[in-house]
């Protein structure tokens, strides 16, 4: 679970510092990087099991394309400024027990951990016409199980939740620090545990990735619970053409980000239901989707073709009419495979939604709002099986979607001036809370009250009066 976020430097995140919830909705017009805190998060996770320069092409570019291509546009005023670089932390709560990469079980010793790292651009030379990234500094720390109370603000209950979460930590140095040697930067690894041996170092400057991302056994257990936790940490970007893909029996069974793979995902929920029961399965999918109004939904189910070894989801109506996935519209199938994800406990970490309202009619955004909360972990509960540890991430322009959402999960997205080190001005990302909530119990929060953004959201661009002194 990803508590806190502090970026500087990546696009237009410039000193932003947000905390999150089990579930969070950024609200903002088009246009003011609020899709920018996706991508940090995105970065982050790739960094984890990609190589600095992989990380940097996989993350969307400056103008919204797929992949940067260019590791500039990664930073701020990246074309321009000669001193590019950047600073990512995130606050989390990891799983206390993982599986490394030889299928061993790997036990944290603590679970409330901070992760820094720090980056430069490297500019183009020789054959390389782009550049690349360079490591200047990593660090991986444990909060204290006491640190806990104050850091995470969001409503829980202590004993049900927190207590389960949060385990004491070491009263050690840090799992990943950096040190200089001979002016160099060295990154080194601790021994867990509490074990006194020497830390295991390497040179930054020779660093091709993360130090995070190469712990692949047991021997550093909590490094590598940081790591599975990361690389937990997903962009949901649906897509029809995929949705509607029919599986073969050999097909991957769990769905992946763009929905590919539903039939068999809910092929393989319904097949582990504890009861042996399949229809108890596609009877809760089917009933969550008649939430959707209008979807006069009677029954629903993955059909088998054992001729052609092909997995289909299809939907049966009440007036008794048939559908085959590829015949329902683009908001209905976005809508299942959420109801498959609500089904399927062994999917946790983060998930980051951009704009879910897209291809749902304004009448079922309520719906869309209380389905995507669901998907979220109860905190006043204890996570497991029932309770399953997820946390959801949406952004939105749509002022139905914030309607339907509630205050406290609300914060909204705008841009202001800020004054950089070298004196320039620039235009970064904004988050502020709505007044009354938990976020903006701090005196010198800038906060919001809902009837102040819903004009903001409504109006068209331009049109806007600024937010500027509220």
């Amino acid at each position: 679970m990803l508590t806190r976020l502090e970026v500087d430097g990546f696009k237009n995140l410039l000193g932003l510092v947000v905390d999150f919830g089990p579930f969070t909705c950024i609200a903002g017009e088009n246009g003011t990087g609020k899709s920018n805190v996706f991508d940090a998060i995105q970065f982050l996770s790739l960094l984890s099991s990609r190589s600095l320069i992989e990380a940097a092409y996989e993350v969307r570019g400056a103008a919204g394309g797929e992949r940067s291509g260019n590791p500039r546009e990664l930073f701020w005023n990246g074309y321009e400024s000669q001193d590019r670089h950047m600073v990512l932390a995130a606050e989390m709560i990891v799983p206390e027990c993982v599986e490394d990469d030889f299928g061993r079980e790997a036990r944290a010793t603590s679970t409330y951990l901070r992760y820094e790292v720090e980056l430069g651009f490297q500019p183009p030379s020789g054959a390389n016409r782009t550049g690349g990234l360079v490591l200047l500094g990593e660090r991986l720390k444990h909060l204290n199980h006491s640190e806990a109370r104050d850091r995470l603000r969001f409503p829980h209950n202590k004993v049900e939740f927190r207590d389960k979460v949060v385990k004491k930590g070491r009263n050690r140095p840090d799992f990943i620090s950096t040190t200089f040697h001979d002016e160099q930067v060295v990154i080194n690894i601790h021994q867990d545990g509490g074990s006194r041996g020497q830390p295991k170092g390497a040179l930054a400057s020779r660093a091709p990735a993360t130090l995070v991302s190469t712990v692949t056994s047991s021997d550093a257990p909590t490094i590598l619970a940081a790591r599975r936790e990361m690389q937990a940490w997903r962009r949901l970007a649906l897509e029809p053409t995929a949705l509607r893909a029919a599986d073969r029996y050999t097909d991957p069974q769990t769905m992946d980000v763009n929905g590919q793979h539903l039939p068999g995902t809910l092929f393989r929920i319904a097949q582990q239901e504890p009861h042996d029961d399949p229809e108890r399965v596609y009877a809760r999918v089917s009933g969550r989707l008649a939430d959707l109004v209008g979807a006069s939904v009677d029954q629903l189910s993955v059909v088998e073709d054992e001729l052609r070894e092909l997995l289909t989801i299809q939907l049966k109506e009440s007036n008794g009419l048939r559908l085959p996935a590829r015949s329902l519209s683009e908001g209905t199938l976005r809508f299942l495979a959420l109801c498959v994800l609500l089904e399927d406990t062994t999917v946790e970490g983060v998930l980051c939604m951009e704009e879910p309202e897209n291809g749902i009619h304004p009448a079922h955004l309520p719906a869309m709002v209380e389905l995507v909360r669901d998907l979220a972990v109860e905190p006043e509960s204890a996570p497991g099986k029932d309770n399953p540890f997820r946390q959801v991430l949406v952004n939105t322009h749509s002022p139905g979607i914030v309607r339907a959402v509630d205050t406290a999960d609300l914060l909204f997205a705008d841009t202001v001036l800020q004054k950089r080190p070298d004196g320039h001005l620039a235009r970064a990302l904004r988050l502020r809370p709505m007044t009354g909530t938990w976020r903006a119990a701090s005196p010198e929060t800038d906060a919001v009250a809902l009837p102040d953004i819903l004009p903001y959201l409504t109006f068209a661009p331009g049109a806007q009066l600024t937010l500027e002194g509220l």
